[in-house]
């Protein structure tokens, strides 16, 4: 195997928070400036959140981080110190930016209340999904949503999903109209679309078969300078008769373009099939669950 590059932990820190930090301005920005002005109730803690502010005049910002302190204890205790280091911090720093942003945004960004829920739903969703490629939480559902999915293979969105059925479902009673929870409900899909999309991106894998005659060095520049595993199978061609040797390498979709750069140095008429698989577990991948 090859000599991993050596990261320096303190840049490879700054960089994970400056990451955090981004997405959670981009959903603090989601809610102020789309949803939260056109009275659009998403789900979430932060939705429960907006509820109270439109029934009692109490700040998004506050009743968001006293509710999310309760969580992230029961977050902390059964995902590790490291997931509470950052989910304080995401808390903290999302309570700060509703505190700033809300009262400086009084009206919505677009005027049609209807975009105001695609687009509020687009970016919160993504700066979720954001967050969680980073190792950490916005608070709220996202972490009972990552309690359930570090011991189930069900997907994020899903589980948030059925989580924000009932807040949303919650905005009739207040409002007593269908229009408000319809507009919720389809900011909820668009939110947990965003995520799934983020998330799947970010893990997607791809199985490739290479054909070639030079495949000890293909398979040895794959295994040494890329580190992913190969796996050697004997082919016989049925025109030709002849014997072949197949590679068979399993790597993440942003590797594809590194192995096809190597392949194409060693042997460009190299024969290669592509295709995606569902999900690939194990060591390099992700872990099983069960």
């Amino acid at each position: 195997m090859a000599k991993s590059k050596k990261v320096n932990p303190i840049w490879a820190g700054l960089r994970t928070y400056g990451i955090i930090t981004f997405a959670l301005l981009v959903s603090a920005l989601a809610w102020t400036a789309f949803l939260i002005p056109s009275e659009i109730v998403g789900g979430g803690v932060t939705g429960l959140s907006a509820l109270l502010y439109y029934a009692t005049g109490i700040p998004v910002a506050i009743t968001f981080f006293l509710v999310n302190v309760v969580l992230v204890i029961i977050g902390i205790k059964s995902l590790g110190f490291g997931f509470g280091v950052k989910t304080i911090y995401s808390v903290g720093v999302l309570s700060l930016f509703f505190g700033i942003l809300q009262p400086l945004i009084t009206e919505p960004i677009v005027d049609d209340r209807f975009m105001s829920a695609i687009i509020g739903g687009i970016m919160g969703g993504a700066s979720v999904g954001l967050v969680f490629t980073q190792g950490g939480s916005t608070g709220g559902t996202d972490i009972i949503a990552m309690i359930i999915n570090k011991y189930r293979n069900i997907s994020h969105g899903r589980i948030i999903l059925y989580a924000d059925l009932i807040i949303i479902s919650s905005s009739y009673f207040l409002f007593q109209s269908l229009e408000v929870m319809v507009y919720g409900y389809v900011t909820m899909a668009v939110a947990s679309y965003s995520i799934d999309m983020l998330l799947m991106g970010h893990r997607r894998s791809v199985q490739m078969f290479i054909f070639s005659p030079k495949y000890e060095l293909i398979a040895e520049h794959i295994a040494n300078d890329i580190g992913r595993g190969v796996t050697l199978l004997n082919g016989q061609g049925w025109y030709s008769k002849e014997q072949s040797a197949v590679l068979v390498v399993i790597v993440r979709r942003h590797e594809t373009s590194i192995v096809f750069r190597s392949i194409k140095e060693i042997d460009p008429d190299a024969f290669i099939s592509v295709s995606n698989v569902m999900g690939v577990y194990g060591k390099g991948f992700d872990p099983i669950k069960y």
